[in-house]
């Protein structure tokens, strides 16, 4: 039941090269920093990486994306990073562009075993039709497109409708951060860094959860946990230090 490792070197050592990997955070907040960073020092490559976005150009999973680590990204919002976009429209990288919603539900679907879902959510769009460019080559010729999606009838309380079918994601690992964890592996969040934090924990077949602050089985409050540790393979501490260092992506003041 003790699932604290040594360290981030540790805990990632064994995600292959082509792995699957769930990424918690929006932006910079709730990133789990300290393993995407043991991560590029393992040297690990041809990673899919499943996340709202890709970090920014230094910080994140941008830190992956400088290095030629990742393949493929399956996102939402990806408009701050210069160096993904350059790789996308060069045909370095391909890109299943994914509606924010959905994707948060096809994360929880997998972590529920729930194959997959029908949404209103891209009916009626290239989501459902089929033609979104996920990959270039490079002269800037789509290579690889979005496949048509199943498209059925339900009665609503507001009449008939059409919805989308969506497949659910199930990553090889997952990859989060929280600011309490117990040996245990059940783990709470902080305020915006809940994110997507709990989604990526849940469909990762292995999930490593770095933690700010570990405490014992037992001093974490049963209706405060918002991932329970069924979840959680591997707990990683972090120092004062680690749990401190965290970038602001847009610093925003108010004139004197």
């Amino acid at each position: 039941m003790d699932k604290v490792v040594a360290s981030a070197t540790e805990a990632v050592a064994d995600i292959p090269d082509g792995a699957t990997i769930s990424v918690g955070g929006f932006g910079l907040c709730g990133i789990p920093s300290v393993l995407i960073e043991a991560l590029l020092e393992a040297g690990t490559t041809d990673l899919q990486a499943v996340s709202n976005n890709c970090g920014v150009d230094e910080w994140g999973l941008g830190r992956l994306l400088l290095q030629k680590r990742l393949r493929r990204m399956i996102s939402s919002y990806v408009g701050e990073n210069k160096e993904f976009a350059r790789q996308y429209l060069a045909g370095e990288l391909e890109v299943e562009l994914t509606p924010q919603g959905t994707l948060a539900e096809r994360m929880r679907a997998g972590g529920s075993g729930i194959p997959a879902f029908f949404t209103a959510t891209g009916v009626g769009t290239q989501v459902a039709e089929g033609g979104l460019p996920w990959r270039y080559d490079d002269s800037g010729n789509v290579v690889v497109a979005s496949p048509p999606k199943e498209v059925r009838t339900f009665a609503t309380a507001e009449g008939e409708k059409q919805f989308v079918l969506e497949e659910a994601i199930v990553a090889d690992f997952g990859l989060v951060r929280a600011w309490k964890g117990d040996r245990h592996g059940n783990l709470v969040y902080r305020d915006s860094a809940r994110n997507f934090n709990p989604l990526a924990a849940m469909c990762g077949r292995v999930t490593v959860a770095e933690v700010e602050h570990l405490v014992e089985p037992g001093e974490l409050e049963p209706n405060d946990v918002h991932t329970p540790g069924v979840y959680v393979q591997r707990v990683v501490p972090l120092t004062p230090e680690q749990a401190a260092d965290k970038q602001i992506e847009k610093r925003t003041v108010r004139e004197a």
